[in-house]
C-alpha cells in the first residue's frame, strides 16, 4: 500500500533522512521506533507532504506522493494524526470533526455519527471548546477528526504521548480495533512496547537511518531492541 525507496529529506545544513527505505502491506500495522531526533516525525510529514524530499521515491496504492500535494493526498484515503494532536481548541468538538471532513464528498452527518458511535464521550462533549477537553480526550478526537476524511491508511505519530498509563492502554486499544475493521496505519511511538506489541512488523530508526527491521514480535525479544528501547 505504501512504499519508500531510499529517502532523504535535509533542512538546510542537516540530513534528517538518510537513504530510508520501508513498506506497509494493506491491513497492516507497522511501528517506526527510535529516540527522539531520530526521524520518526520527518517521515511522517514527508509522505504526507508537510515536509518535501530531497530525493527518493513515495508511493501510496502506486500515486506519486511526492508529486501531489497535501490536500489530495488525504483524498487518496492516507490521513495524518500529528504528534501534539493539533486540534483547534477555540473550537467545538463538532466543529473540528467538520474540519477533518472538509475534503470529503460523502455524508458528513453520517461521518460524525460514525466517530460519535467509537467515541460516546466526544458525543457528550460535542459542544465542548476541544481546549477544554482532558488529553486523552484530545487524542480521541485528533483520531476522530482523521476518521471523518474515511481513511484507508492512517500515519499516527505519539498517540500516547503525555497520557496516563490507563489512557495509554485505551488508546492502543482503539488502535488495534481501527486496524481490525480494515484501517492500515504507520504508527510512530515512544512507547517501543506497546507500540511491538500491537504491530505485525517494526522498524527502528537511529539518526535518520534504519538499523533493524522486522517482525514486531521478534523485536520484542532483539537484545539490541530491549537493551535501547525496553529498558531491559
Amino acid at each position: 500500500m505504501l512504499e519508500i525507496k531510499d529517502l532523504h529529506v535535509s533542512y538546510g545544513a542537516i540530513h534528517a533522512i538518510s537513504g530510508v527505505s520501508l513498506h506497509v502491506d494493506n491491513g497492516e500495522v507497522v511501528s517506526l521506533i527510535g529516540a527522539n531526533g531520530a526521524g520518526k516525525t520527518t517521515i511522517l510529514h514527508t509522505i504526507s507532504g508537510l515536509a518535501k524530499a530531497s530525493s527518493g521515491e513515495i508511493h501510496f496504492d502506486g500515486t506519486d506522493l511526492r508529486k501531489t500535494e497535501p490536500s489530495k493526498i488525504i483524498e487518496l484515503g492516507l490521513a495524518h494524526v500529528p504528534e501534539g494532536r493539533h486540534i483547534f481548541a477555540q473550537m467545538s468538538v463538532e466543529e473540528n470533526l467538520e474540519m477533518g471532513a472538509y475534503s470529503c464528498s460523502q455524508n458528513v452527518e453520517q461521518a460524525t455519527e460514525n466517530v460519535y458511535r467509537r467515541f460516546p464521550r466526544l458525543r457528550e462533549r460535542r459542544k465542548q471548546l476541544a481546549g477544554t477537553l482532558s488529553g486523552g480526550e484530545q487524542q480521541m478526537l485528533a483520531v476522530g477528526r482523521a476518521l471523518m476524511a474515511h481513511p484507508r491508511m492512517m500515519l499516527m505519530d505519539e498517540p500516547s504521548m503525555g497520557l496516563s498509563p490507563l489512557l495509554v492502554k485505551e488508546i492502543f486499544d482503539i488502535i488495534r480495533e481501527l486496524n481490525q475493521q480494515g484501517i492500515t496505519i504507520l504508527l510512530v511511538e515512544q512507547n517501543a512496547k506497546m507500540a511491538l506489541s500491537i504491530s505485525n512488523r517494526a522498524y527502528v530508526l537511529e539518526t535518520g537511518k534504519i538499523t533493524i527491521e522486522g517482525d514486531a514480535k521478534e523485536l520484542l525479544k532483539d537484545s539490541r531492541v530491549k537493551k535501547a528501547y525496553l529498558g531491559q
